[in-house]
């Protein structure tokens, strides 16, 4: 019988004991595997970052903070300025929005009552209505906040008010992409392709479409229009997935807003140009008309925290290999162990020391195989699990810019990848926290078990595996067979 064929009749010898070997090998592999996956996404994501993120400015009309302050919007011809700024290549424009459903602002009109920023109802300033419900629950802090800043007319102050709803976001973009240069992530259906002020397309986001049953084709209303889904998109969160995306210039027409724009982002042609080019753009549309803002403060805290992500993810990969080479060295010695008279007699009999450690190792590649099988399935579940967790864990406690609101001129939050021009004042979001800063910057991370990847894992486990199996293997086959057998 040859050397290969003994050892996978041996590796599978024990069918109980070799499929609770394959259990704890597959957990510490598919370990391992999901570490490396881990440590390449975030790789790519860092280097995804510096590429769209760094060189990278936010224009907004000056003093515009959310629902607070004012400022002038900006328009068609800001653009236009803005282009022509030297080391400049490329500048879009986007009108972000909040809707308000329309039968609830019709009970709010009814109501007599006004809430938060003057909204109907607590509606937070709302621009315009739709037939959607919100898919977000405000909650205790959001119904908190819309009975301590709102006022009744006509009232004491204490008459009961219309439930509060937390607004639709509505941007209007004039490609495919967000207003910070990202593709958007449309996962079923298609981008839009219809940019003219007629256009009736629109994409909704995950929650919001299923919170309204929505599907490619369904329709709704923004304001007088019949808008159709073309696709549904997925921004990573439930807040940024209660959104919608339309064309620009049928978000101006439908808003009423004709030719104006409430965040520009301007991309530079390197980082290393981004200090100047920010106060030429500034000074090109007026210092004081406009706040220029960099990605920077925000990209190094946000690469800063994946970096750390990094090292973990990497440190966890080598201590899932060293487990499970310490795994296999334990079986073996173990296996060994119980054969020793099989080796006395296979040395008594001519066998190589090479030979028998070429069987072991041999037997124990037969289980690390196995075991990778198992491993990269457990690998291919839990990775998404794990680098969620790791980045979670080391962002949550570098979110906050300051400032109590962070908005766009329309004091309204935006959608998919705004925040991610800077995550600054103007990136559209309230209170800063879990939607602001370095979270909204690195947004969601996904990941994906190649075949590069396993390859790699597998190969770093089968070195430690085979050094795992070869040493006791060597050990016991240098021991003379006479005083093996003797030993027996």
């Amino acid at each position: 019988m040859s050397v290969i064929a003994r050892s996978v009749g041996n590796a599978l010898r024990n069918k109980v004991r070799t499929s609770a070997v394959v259990v704890i090998l597959a957990v510490a592999i598919g370990l391992a595997l999901s570490m490396l996956v881990a440590n390449q996404a975030v790789a790519a994501k860092v280097t995804s970052l510096k590429a769209s993120v760094g060189n990278n400015l936010t224009v907004n009309p000056a003093g515009a903070r959310g629902g607070i302050g004012g400022g002038e919007p900006l328009t068609g011809g800001d653009v236009a300025k803005a282009s022509a700024v030297p080391h400049v290549t490329s500048v879009t424009g986007s009108l972000t929005a909040r809707l308000s459903n329309a039968a609830a602002a019709t009970d709010a009109a009814a109501a007599g009552t006004t809430g938060a920023a003057g909204g109907p109802g607590g509606r937070m300033g709302a621009s315009g209505t739709t037939s959607l419900t919100s898919a977000v629950d405000p909650g205790t802090l959001g119904n908190r906040q819309n009975s301590s800043s709102g006022t009744t007319t006509g009232g004491t102050g204490n008459a009961a008010r219309p439930s509060f709803t937390i607004p639709v976001s509505a941007t209007g973009i004039s490609g495919s992409l967000t207003a910070a240069g990202e593709a958007i992530n449309v996962t079923s259906g298609s981008d839009l392709n219809d940019f003219s002020d007629a256009s009736t397309q629109a994409l909704v986001g995950t929650t919001l479409a299923e919170k309204n049953s929505l599907q490619v084709g369904s329709t709704f209303t923004v304001q007088d229009r019949t808008m159709t889904v073309a696709g549904i998109f997925d921004a990573g969160t439930a807040f940024d997935n209660n959104a919608i995306y339309v064309s620009l210039a049928a978000a101006q027409t439908l808003l009423d807003q004709a030719g104006e724009i409430s965040t520009m982002t301007v991309t530079v042609d390197s980082i290393e140009n981004v200090d100047a080019t920010k106060t030429a753009v500034a000074a090109a549309l007026g210092t004081t008309r406009v706040d220029v803002t960099s990605g920077g403060q925000n990209l190094e805290s946000a690469v800063s925290s994946l970096g750390t992500v990094q090292n973990i993810s990497l440190i966890g990969f080598i201590a899932a290999l060293i487990t499970a080479g310490l795994i296999v060295l334990l079986i073996m010695i173990m296996v060994v162990r119980e054969r020793r008279r099989e080796i006395g007699v296979l040395k008594a009999i001519g066998a190589s020391n090479r030979t028998i450690g070429v069987q072991f190792v041999l037997e124990a590649m037969v289980l690390v195989v196995m075991g990778s099988v198992v491993g990269a399935v457990v690998a291919a579940v839990s990775s998404n699990s794990i680098v969620s967790a790791l980045v979670a864990g080391n962002t949550t406690t570098s979110t906050t810019t300051g400032g109590r609101f962070r908005g766009t001129g329309t004091g309204a939050p935006q959608a998919i990848g705004e925040a991610a021009a800077g995550g600054v004042p103007g990136g559209g979001n309230f209170g800063g926290g879990a939607f602001a800063g370095a979270n909204q910057l690195i947004g969601t991370i996904s990941t994906s078990v190649g075949w590069q990847t396993l390859v790699l894992g597998v190969v770093g486990i089968l070195v430690i595996a085979a050094v795992g199996a070869l040493v006791p293997a060597l050990l016991t086959a240098k021991v003379r067979p006479i005083e093996v057998l003797r030993g027996e």
